[in-house]
């Protein structure tokens, strides 16, 4: 008899595992048990399918002896574990109060209904230490095992005769403790099957995270306006499965993109209860329900969201909306993508703060540099060119004309970079005048490829052509050459202004760029501080020279 009942309740047990296997193919189940915080409607709809697995259970169990050898308790046990002690406990009540009311005043009616109960209730209470379990389905066996003995002892309590009950439960115990735990462990593996396969799809949203984000920095990374919105919600919308992206400042909508478009417009004021929430609570939501979002709209087409705040630094600045078509469809996977994306594109946006605070900083120092013309050379060219007027009036007019070019240069120079040809002209304007006043003293030579590609802040070279001439070759009587050269390294350009003049001692050359140094270096500083800003740390000025036998000053500049 006990091997006949334990192979013909494993063959029942075996139907519900394949119900519970095709159940697992199912999206409204699998979304259900993937759910981090199911609700009230969530919790009655997962009772109400584990209650009809225990309904399930008791039509495929096996009359003996005025009671029925089942495997109700399957559905019930499992839908405790898996929702806690609302569904065990409803689950119970469908399960236990159907077999109740199939054989009201049978031999084992009653004790059957309160043991599923009992059973149920149980399960929902093993929740949590369930997830806490490395071997989850161990767990479910060794619990199942004690459900099903817990049930034998509730008989054995309740039904009567007593003696009846015990001839019963010395038939069915066995079978039913051993069948039934396995098949609670069996149905237990296989919802892990649904866990390990989100937690695929979650690699695979990480991944996509991750391209989107690659694929949006460049529009984030230029501020967070209606422009920069629209262009990432086209690219969220086109590269997942969401039906709508939204994106939001703190009073109006920036971006809409997908279904909902028509009267979710750009620049119109927020429409949502939800959004205005969020901003105001700092803290994400998911809406499963058409009325959880709050649409003003009452045709509107959006049925679930997740609504997540973009921060910059601790103040909500807007809000990035993912919206679904289909109630309860927002999953676990989809909310830690929408958090995710909404990390990155706060730090993209803090970036493009501080882009745009390091383009001050460079225009300031541009600014201030542009300030800091000498004087005296404004003075001393005016002196050369008035003195040449008489005896040398074609050179008077060119120097005039050089002289009106640097200034021009210097004065209106609003671009961020200029062609190196650019500087070069500007420099020439420079030496001119200065050739001008020192004649044969000054020896320039220009070691500029004719092919060469490089673009550079502008401004930067003058200051060291200047400084290699007043510093340099001027401090000696017969004064010196400086040469101007430029080499292409493949990946970057490198940029030499290099004299014969009287040299840097070398505990001067180690406090060049010091604050506190004497004001002759400041222009030095400044091209030093304007190359690391814009190219990073690596890339400032090197300078290396000797005593009374001259500079060489390096800039690298990068061609990405």
């Amino acid at each position: 008899m006990l091997i006949f009942l334990l192979k013909n309740l494993a063959n029942r047990v075996g139907i519900l595992l394949i119900l519970a296997l095709f159940l697992s193919r199912i999206g409204l189940f699998r979304k259900l048990v993937s759910k981090e915080n199911i609700n009230i409607k969530d919790k009655v709809l997962l009772s109400i399918i584990f209650g009809g697995f225990g309904i399930i259970g008791t039509y495929t169990g096996i009359p003996i002896q005025g009671a029925i050898v089942n495997s109700r308790v399957i559905g019930v046990f499992v839908g405790g574990l898996l929702g806690g002690p609302m569904v065990g406990a409803l689950s119970g009540i469908i399960a236990g109060g159907h077999r109740y009311l199939i054989d009201i005043g049978g031999f084992t009616a009653f004790a059957c209904a309160i043991s599923t109960l009992v059973e149920g209730v149980m399960a929902g209470l093993l929740k949590k230490r369930l997830e806490k379990s490395p071997h989850r389905v161990v767990f479910a066996l060794i619990y199942g095992s004690i459900a099903e003995v817990i049930q034998m002892i509730i008989i054995l309590l309740v039904a009567k005769p007593f003696y009846d009950a015990l001839s019963l439960v010395r038939i069915i115990g066995i079978p039913m403790i051993i069948a039934n735990a396995i098949g609670i462990a069996f149905f237990i593996g296989i919802t892990d099957t649904i866990f390990k396969e989100i937690e695929n799809e979650a690699v695979y949203q990480a991944q996509l995270a991750l391209k989107i984000a690659d694929k949006t920095l460049a529009y984030f990374r230029k501020g967070f306006n209606e422009e920069t919105a629209k262009n990432t919600a086209e690219i969220i919308y086109e590269m997942t499965n969401i039906k709508a992206v939204a994106f939001t400042d703190t009073e109006k909508i920036l971006a809409h993109v997908g279904i909902g478009e028509d009267h979710h417009l750009s620049g119109s004021p927020i429409k949502t209860n939800l959004t205005r929430e969020v901003l105001q609570t700092n803290k994400y939501i998911v809406a499963n329900i058409k009325n959880e979002i709050g649409c003003e709209n009452h045709q509107c087409p959006l049925k679930s969201a997740v609504i997540v705040p973009i921060r910059e630094e601790d103040r909500v600045i807007g809000i990035l909306k993912l919206y679904k078509g289909e109630e309860n469809s927002i999953t676990k996977v989809e909310t830690e993508l929408a958090l995710g994306l909404a990390q990155i594109f706060s730090s993209q946006i803090e970036l493009s703060k501080i882009d745009y605070q390091r383009e001050l900083l460079a225009r300031s120092e541009l600014k201030a540099l542009q300030s800091q013309i000498n004087p005296h050379f404004l003075f001393n060219a005016i002196n050369t060119i008035v003195s040449l007027t008489r005896t040398q009036p074609d050179n008077a007019r060119r120097l005039l004309i050089h002289l009106g070019n640097y200034f021009r240069t210097n004065l209106q120079q609003e671009v961020d970079v200029v062609d190196l040809y650019k500087e070069i002209e500007h420099i020439n304007s420079y030496v001119e005048i200065e050739k001008a006043r020192f004649g044969d003293k000054l020896d320039i030579i220009y070691n500029i490829p004719e092919d060469i590609d490089c673009k550079l802040p502008p401004l930067l070279l003058q200051p060291l052509v200047e400084n290699a001439i007043k510093h340099g070759v001027l401090g000696k009587i017969e004064g010196g050459k400086v040469e101007i050269i430029a080499k292409d390294h493949g990946s970057e350009i490198k940029l030499i202004v290099k004299d014969n003049g009287i040299g840097i001692s070398k505990e001067e050359l180690g406090h060049l760029f010091d604050e506190d140094f004497h004001r002759e270096s400041i222009g030095l500083r400044n091209v030093n501080e304007r190359l690391k800003n814009k190219y990073g740390l690596k890339y400032g000025l090197k300078i290396e020279s000797e005593l009374n036998k001259g500079t060489i000053a390096t800039i690298v500049i990068p061609k990405y």
